[in-house]
């Protein structure tokens, strides 16, 4: 067990949330309430949305909220980056904040609250990263629960070390946010980086809830981009499954070729196109895959050699505060 009562920052990542943040900030506020009452958090814990670049209400959300309690504070991106880019921008801004834990979580209420208590009892017992696993989607249509059943399995069939059912509800150690913040890539899939890290890990189970209000953020075709660039950040396999493939092609096509000449000689020709069609299809079909998944990582190349920053934070709610701003 742990002798030091640790000090922990809540990190919630929002995009135009103006409708869910005044439904979920108060179950935030009460959990993190009754883990300072418990004794198991530092009364100097504090809430820390992230606002990563809202088109809406939400900046002006945080900022009230932020004057009416003080466990609230919140940062904002410059810009919108996406889900990922917000995460890494509060955690690393709760280390800069001097937290010995941090737990991330989604603004939408559909993680349970209460699965805080058992992270934080997994983190005194010696944990340095624990995941919120999902063990009940039953909130989840069937097509949301395929799809992200497919996911998963794909990831882990390509050489992608995440944890099943984990999405980004989880708790990190001072010391694991030390080790992350020395990764260097532009192209962030926290899923599969934090894994990476090491350090004693455990799991906390909760069933998912339905959305406090709004919309998803992720439809399909987003949720198969953020498949994609998780994949294509963390593992090779695709290159190498390319080449394989490429090796049979052109073994069938030798053996093929050898097919074709015997028969010449034989005089067993059947004239006709289909099988040039198909086979020239075929062929072509495969070579612009293969391109495009060649391309997807030539892509990332070039992103990372630009070395941009991953999060540029434009405004600090105890920032404004300290300067008499409204």
């Amino acid at each position: 067990m742990r002798a030091k009562v640790p000090k922990l920052i809540l990190v919630v990542p929002c995009y135009n949330e103006e409708e869910t943040l005044p439904l979920s900030s108060p179950l935030f506020a009460e959990e993190l309430n009754s883990l300072v009452d418990s004794g198991r958090v530092s009364p100097e814990s504090r809430i820390l949305f992230v606002d990563d670049g809202s088109k809406d209400e939400t900046w002006r959300v945080i900022s009230d909220l932020d004057k009416g309690n003080p466990r609230f504070i919140g940062i904002r991106q410059s810009r919108n980056r996406g889900h990922q880019f917000a995460l890494w921008a509060g955690l690393m801004e709760a280390r800069n904040l001097g937290c010995d834990v941090t737990v991330t979580i989604d603004c939408d209420g559909q993680d349970d609250v209460h699965a805080m208590t058992e992270m934080v009892d997994e983190y005194a017992k010696g944990s340095e990263i624990v995941y919120g696993v999902r063990n009940d989607r039953s909130s989840d249509t069937f097509f949301k629960r395929f799809t992200a059943e497919c996911f998963y399995r794909i990831q882990a069939a390509l050489g992608v070390e995440a944890v099943y059912n984990h999405a980004d509800y989880r708790l990190l150690s001072a010391r694991v946010l030390d080790a992350l913040s020395e990764y260097g890539e532009t192209n962030l899939y926290l899923r599969g980086m934090i894994p990476l890290v090491g350090f004693n890990s455990s799991k906390v189970f909760y069933a998912r809830k339905e959305r406090l209000a709004g919309k998803s953020h992720y439809p399909f075709l987003k949720m198969l981009g953020f498949a994609a660039d998780g994949i294509t950040s963390l593992s090779v396999k695709p290159i190498r499954l390319i080449t394989l493939f490429g090796a049979i092609v052109s073994l069938l096509t030798f053996i093929m070729a050898i097919w074709s000449l015997v028969s010449w000689m034989r005089g067993d020709v059947v004239r006709g196109w289909t099988s040039e069609v198909l086979c020239v299809c075929f062929l072509g079909g495969i070579q612009l895959v293969s391109l495009g998944v060649i391309g997807e990582y030539v892509g990332k190349i070039y992103l990372e050699t630009k070395r941009r920053p991953r999060a540029i934070i434009s405004d600090r709610t105890w920032q404004k505060t300290k300067e008499g701003n409204p």
